[in-house]
């Protein structure tokens, strides 16, 4: 019986990956869990699961979730309540939290000595070295969950590092894939939110629609891999069925290909090194026809190249990029600015900390939190701009 830990049950891969546990009671038991606010949604997880402890993001929260479920769980609260969380006794920890607040959680996970299965693709982003660094001390399993790095994981499985040419990260394009700039310049947030083939929650969704989803993931991959920017690649794939693919120094390409579905990169972190016969639809390879591959528009979603700028430019200026972004996407859904403008604020916090700090590593955690909370403030402040200013 493998004991699991969910940090971000309530959101789209916390829900999915209880969902696998619920499928194979035999194996799996979720032991704690963390959530936000929604405590609806919690109550309802803590009567189906029963785990040992949850969290809650406050105090309002944590009256209103007893009031649900009266003492038959333990309730801690908000970043310290994450910590115990994440440090409960358990065999993996599924880093499933959206945005920076997954960060502290996650390290403390792996300095207890926790295995992960790394779904919050922010940690790395922000945190790359940091992590490496801290899973090397430990000696724990970093093992990913996105769809695009479980396919990398998979191929690689048996496979010599030394013989690695290239990684390539496929995108399904978003739901702007064919848009011009102009109809994209107008793009509602309904528009945004209908992505052609995965169903995530909304923030993953938009940056899937500005192709800022496969920067991060390319920085995500720079870090589990141990692969320099330069030897990443990425590709449109409209149908999502070749979730990624690994290039070796003999010119042999492996791909891994599956239906959308996230229950599968899922179950493959839940069980590793071993496979879950899940019940699910399976790949017919003749009910497809074709399989279509295209060079990214670089132009129309530069967001992509802001990724491999940070990257190359410092240690901390992934942990700027990720944190601007986190302010405009929610300034986008919030309405207050256009969808161009995601792009437009990100590139210039990106050009500010270049110019400021060039080179600059991360030695601690409170760097990485300092950057962070440079980037958030001067992307609100372009954000007060207005919808379609430019300054």
């Amino acid at each position: 019986m493998k004991h699991i830990v969910v940090l971000g049950s309530t959101g789209s891969v916390g829900e999915q990956t209880l969902a696998v546990v619920e499928a194979f009671p035999e194996r799996f038991r979720a032991v704690a869990l963390a959530a936000g606010r929604n405590v609806q949604k919690l109550a309802t997880q803590i009567e189906d699961f029963e785990p040992e402890l949850v969290s809650v993001a406050d105090t309002g929260a944590a009256d209103e979730l007893r009031q649900r479920v009266g003492d038959r769980v333990k309730i801690v609260v908000g970043g310290e309540g994450l910590d115990a969380v994440a440090t409960h006794p358990a065999d993996l920890v599924v880093a499933a939290l959206v945005g920076a607040v997954g960060l502290a959680p996650t390290l403390a996970a792996i300095e207890a000595g926790r295995d992960v299965a790394l779904a919050n693709k922010e940690v790395l982003v922000m945190a790359g070295a940091l992590v490496r660094r801290s899973v090397a001390a430990s000696g724990v399993a970093l093992v990913p969950v996105d769809s695009e790095h479980s396919a990398i994981f998979q191929a690689l499985a048996g496979q010599r590092r030394e013989d690695v040419a290239r990684l390539i990260l496929t995108a399904s394009g978003g739901p702007f894939r064919a848009w011009s700039p102009e109809r994209m310049a107008r793009a509602s947030v309904e528009e945004a939110l209908d992505h052609p083939n995965w169903d995530m929650g909304p923030k993953i969704t938009i940056d899937s629609a500005t192709l800022m989803n496969k920067g991060l993931e390319v920085i995500e991959a720079r870090w589990l891999f141990d692969v320099p920017p330069e030897r990443i690649d990425v590709v449109v794939h409209p149908q999502s069925i070749v979730h990624s693919l690994v290039e070796f120094v003999d010119t042999s390409v492996l791909a891994q290909l599956g239906l959308p579905d996230m229950r599968v990169p899922i179950a493959v972190a839940l069980a590793h090194p071993e496979r879950l016969s899940l019940d699910l639809p399976r790949l017919e390879l003749a009910a497809l026809r074709q399989l279509d591959f295209e060079e990214p528009d670089r132009k129309r979603f530069p967001c992509l190249d802001l990724a491999f700028r940070a990257l190359r430019g410092s240690e901390a200026a992934p942990a700027v990029l990720n944190a601007a972004n986190e302010v405009v996407v929610a300034a986008f859904l919030a309405r207050e600015i256009a969808f161009p403008r995601i792009a437009d604020i990100n590139e210039r916090v990106l050009d500010e900390h270049l110019e400021r700090s060039a080179g600059q590593r991360v030695e601690a955690l409170s760097d990485v939190l300092e950057a962070d909370a440079w980037a958030r403030t001067r992307a609100r402040e372009l954000v007060a701009q207005g919808p379609g200013a430019t300054g």
